[in-house]
């Protein structure tokens, strides 16, 4: 089976791609609605976060506060790592878990669909990496609009995410998305041409 690795920084459109490349038939795996669907109480994954960072990061209803997550590991490298180490270690289990039905299905292909890949380890998981870039300016206009959060907030998310350089270095294939979603089509097309997915 053929996976595809499919990254790029926050605000750069990835989403966009990994519905496209659902619509060529591929199955997505992706790995930020796993980690939201493992936050879900009762979960290990939530508990091993609270026995960190405290009560202050739940919401009354016991759910995670994002925001208040946010407020701590945005602004702190040394959080952002352990969050990174806790979450990467359930979500990577689970992507795991699904590629491995997958194979069960003789699935030809599939997207993992990870803002953080390379940090989770799943790089090694593919055959092919994929990322998504866009202009800065871009990425903030989009963060801010998905967010609903202000300029600075949308720079510091950015601040802590590898440069696009990394991405050009660390990858098989780079989309260019500072278009409409429609731009898209005929560059998926192409990718998936050259790997052999589609004749």
């Amino acid at each position: 089976m053929l996976v595809i690795g499919l990254t790029g920084p926050t605000g750069a459109g990835k989403g966009q791609v990994a519905k496209l490349f659902a619509q060529f038939g591929l199955p997505c795996i992706d790995a930020d609605r796993i980690y939201h669907d493992l936050l879900l109480p009762p979960s290990p994954c939530l508990d091993e976060l609270v026995d960190h960072f405290g009560a202050s990061i739940l919401a009354e209803n016991g759910e995670l506060d994002r925001r208040a997550l946010g407020q701590i590991v945005f602004y702190d490298p040394n959080e952002l790592a352990v969050l990174n180490e806790i979450a990467h270690r359930y979500v990577m289990a689970e992507i795991r878990r699904r590629l491995e039905q997958l194979r069960r299905d003789n699935t030809r292909a599939t997207v993992i669909d990870a803002p953080q890949l390379f940090e989770a380890g799943a790089d090694k998981d593919c055959n092919v990496i994929l990322s998504v870039l866009a202009d800065p300016k871009v990425r903030i206009d989009r963060i801010v609009h998905r967010d609903g959060i202000d300029q600075s907030a949308a720079e510091a998310r950015m601040a802590v995410q590898k440069p696009d350089i990394f991405f050009r270095a660390n990858s098989d294939y780079v989309i260019e998305n500072n278009d409409t979603p429609e731009a898209l089509l005929p560059k998926i097309r192409q990718i998936l041409f050259e790997m052999g997915v589609l004749p």
